[in-house]
């Protein structure tokens, strides 16, 4: 052998054996995905270290993120920082400008998020509830003599200021008035109060039918035009809203859905090809660093061996 190749032969060598055990060796993390047997006896490293290890990897992962990435206190950090807030104050204006300049009646904006059924269920819900809370208060006997009270008031300061001064107040009309406006209220709240009991939740249905209607057919830049006060207050209320959502909600709903334990169920639920693609994905250029550097490692030793 000549002496340039008996020089250049051992690391290149090295370099081989370096590249293919770090292959090896990175493949084993993988594969086999089950173990495999010969003559009745489990092969030693089979399945790969992943696989095998998979239920435990997959509850410290859990364990892991619940406690250090996906807990109330990071989650409520960034989620109500200045700049996260600032974001949902601009996607809020943004959302209000957008429906300031939409000719859309507000039943055609509403539809871009439910369904026929679904809308004419609620129209059908809240017509009916608020038909029967009005109905409810106006059926009330109180109603009627309110009403008839105020009526019968409003009369006899008319006609008492239609008397006065005149000489027929002398004959005692004021005093009539007077005894007899106690007898008329009392017939006039019997009657408005039969009317209501009568008539009333089909008029209330029957305006709350038309009302709702000409409501859904509102454009929704007619809607929000010169209500720049309320939309103020809407988008504060919007935003104490998700303020307390954070807060208050978010820590319950984490802890009733147990994160370390739905993170752990998907891992062990993962086909180990997804498994190991995934992981490829992330670490991918790292792992062929490894088998480069085990080629390195493997020539710079081959490189000694001559030398020494």
């Amino acid at each position: 052998m000549s002496p340039d190749l008996s020089f250049l032969l051992p690391p290149l060598v090295g370099g081989i054996i370096g590249y293919i055990t770090n292959d090896v060796a990175i493949r084993m993390l993988f594969r086999p995905h089950q173990p495999k047997y010969l003559f009745g006896h489990r092969i030693p490293f089979t399945p790969g270290i992943i696989p095998k290890e998979k239920s435990r990897i997959a509850l410290a992962v859990g364990e892991s993120i619940s406690q250090n990435l996906i807990n109330p206190e990071v989650l409520e950090r960034n989620l109500l920082s200045d700049e996260m807030q600032g974001k949902l104050t601009a996607a809020i204006d943004r959302f209000v400008s957008r429906q300031q300049h939409n000719t859309e009646t507000l039943e055609q904006f509403v539809r871009h998020y439910l369904t026929r059924d679904e809308l004419e269920a609620i129209k059908t819900s809240v017509k009916t509830d608020l038909a029967r809370q009005l109905y409810t208060k106006l059926n009330d006997a109180a109603v009627g003599t309110k009403i008839s009270h105020k009526v019968i008031e409003s009369v006899m300061k008319k006609m008492q200021g239609g008397i006065k001064g005149m000489v027929n107040q002398t004959l005692g009309i004021s005093q009539i008035a007077e005894l007899i406006s106690e007898p008329a209220e009392h017939l006039l709240a019997k009657q408005i109060n039969e009317l209501i009991s009568e008539n009333a939740e089909q008029m209330v249905a029957t305006l709350l039918e038309g009302e709702t209607e000409k409501l859904l057919a509102q454009p929704m830049n007619q809607l929000l035009a010169n209500r720049e006060q309320q939309i103020a207050q809407l988008k504060d209320t919007a935003l104490n809203l998700y303020r307390n959502i954070i807060t208050e909600r978010l820590p319950r709903i984490l802890k009733a859905i147990d994160m370390s334990h739905v993170i752990e169920s998907r891992i062990n639920e993962m086909d180990m090809n997804d498994t190991e693609r995934i992981i490829h994905q992330v670490v991918d250029h790292e792992l062929k660093a490894v088998i480069w550097f085990g080629a390195l490692l493997g020539f710079i030793i081959g490189i000694v061996n001559v030398l020494f």
